[in-house]
């Protein structure tokens, strides 16, 4: 019979050593001083609760789409190579271009191209109007990719769509986040493929060796049809994105349709993702075919925690840093790291009129109180809150002066900056940031400014809330 005491002293030993070197681990990986501190701490007092769930919620870089990359990088060359050429004609040159080009497409390992239209799509109706009537137009294929997917009204009339198209000989590629559409109902997913349509989870867990990073999402919002049309944005596939559905009132969100060489980034995006989740490459076309009315500057900048930088923090704080008179930032959550906190409040200081929209109803209770933690600060340095009060916000917009606006899937907070597959379009275009500009002074119009006098009259208990919740900020 085998001594208890001995066992249970070996399961003490054998825990504290997991956690001795998954602290070791945390110190070589994590991405800030304040995260490594509180996992090393949290590791080496209670390793019994804190090693599991590092290895589920804590790892920094998702290792498992780095390998794969690497993979792509040999077995897609080939079309990459023949593919990027194209797009020489329609590189954008930075003397034409408003705001500094260089750094964007660095983080984007992408080309700023010319000869784009970017139409912007303000809430749902107008949406999935657009995406419907493009999906109607499609001739090869359709590529689908979103976060949150439902079975509702709006998630069945996409569904019917998308089955019509794949009956009549169209190729459809409908690509899921397993996490964010986890009550998509296996009889929806049966429907499609039984039509033809080629159905993926994003499989973030894919692999006994990355089956607990579960934390990892893919956030990303894409459909392309035919290499020539491209949709991104906030909106997902669910009624609440119209509106319909009562706990969060009117919707107000932001979507956005691209036509021109930009597509083909947005598609190479789609491309990367469904080579991670399912092994196969996508035969997919890839010459460029330039907007016929307009010539706008977009960059398409996917990002996530497979990235050897930061990219969608390092793209934030260059707009900003990069602001001369306007900077207005809209999100519907609001924890931004130190970089961009610093970035606003600098910018403040230079008395440059900044103005962040957030909502006045929250959806992620811990998410909105965590706010609350630094606004005062920020408004003592001149950043201006506002909270939007006709309906839940959930658009991710930012304009800067009168010549660039960043439309996409990125929310100010660490979820987006670290652990989420995000993507934006820059669009450096004086016509497009006018009707951006347009869009939110409207926006302004239907949101209340946060005083000083407010925060700080709030309660104690409210005040120790919002610090604490802050201190979660990193797994949110």
């Amino acid at each position: 019979m085998v001594d208890m005491t001995w066992l249970i002293g070996m399961l003490l030993f054998v825990s504290h050593v997991a956690g001795i070197i998954t602290a070791v681990v945390a110190l070589m990986s994590s991405r800030t001083s304040q995260g490594a501190v509180a996992w090393i701490v949290t590791l080496v007092s209670f390793p019994y609760i804190a090693v599991p769930i590092f290895w589920t919620f804590g790892r920094p870089r998702f290792y498992g789409y780095v390998s794969a990359r690497g993979e792509r990088d040999t077995v897609l060359r080939q079309v990459l190579q023949r593919y990027r050429p194209h797009m020489e004609p329609y590189v954008s040159r930075p003397e034409a271009v408003s705001g500094r080009i260089r750094a964007v497409e660095a983080l984007a390992k992408m080309p700023m191209t010319r000869g784009n239209q970017a139409d912007l799509l303000i809430d749902g109706d107008a949406t999935f109007d657009s995406l419907f009537e493009g999906i109607d137009r499609a001739e090869e294929y359709i590529l689908v990719q979103f976060f949150i997917v439902k079975a509702d009204e709006i998630g069945l009339a996409f569904k019917r769509k998308l089955i019509y198209q794949a009956e009549h000989g169209v190729n459809v590629y409908f690509l899921y986040d397993e996490i964010g559409s986890r009550g998509l109902s296996g009889g929806y997913l049966r429907d499609l493929e039984e039509a033809g349509v080629r159905v993926s989870a994003f499989n973030s867990s894919r692999g006994w060796r990355h089956r607990f990073q579960i934390n990892f999402r893919n956030h990303r919002k894409i459909v392309v049809i035919d290499g020539r049309e491209g949709w991104t944005g906030g909106l997902n596939v669910a009624d609440e994105y119209l509106g319909r559905v009562e706990r969060y009132g009117k919707w107000r969100d932001t979507h956005l349709k691209l036509q021109g060489p930009s597509v083909l980034a947005l598609q190479e995006a789609f491309w990367e993702d469904w080579y991670w989740a399912t092994g196969d490459i996508l035969a997919l076309g890839w010459k460029p075919q330039p907007a016929s009315e307009a010539s706008q500057h977009v960059a398409i900048v996917p990002s996530g925690p497979a990235d050897g930088l930061e990219t969608a923090s390092l793209l934030v704080q260059h707009a900003m840093h990069g602001a001369r008179h306007r900077l207005w930032v809209t999100s519907p959550y609001f924890v931004p790291d130190h970089g961009v906190q610093d970035a606003l409040v600098l910018a403040a200081l230079r008395g440059i009129d900044v103005r962040v929209l957030i909502p006045e109803r929250p959806d992620h209770l811990l998410v909105f109180l965590s706010a609350f933690a630094f606004l005062p600060e920020m408004i003592r340095a001149g950043v201006k809150i506002y909270r939007y009060y006709p309906g839940f916000l959930h658009q991710k917009v930012i304009l800067v002066d009168d010549h660039t606006a960043m439309v996409g899937t990125v929310n100010l907070d660490n979820r987006s900056f670290r652990l989420n597959f995000e993507v934006t379009a820059y669009i450096a275009d004086k016509a497009f940031a006018a009707t951006v500009f347009d869009m939110l002074e409207q926006d302004f119009d239907n949101s209340r400014q946060v005083s000083q006098r407010e925060l700080s009259e709030r309660s104690l208990w409210r005040k120790v809330v919002s610090r604490a919740t802050y201190l979660l900020s990193p797994i949110q």
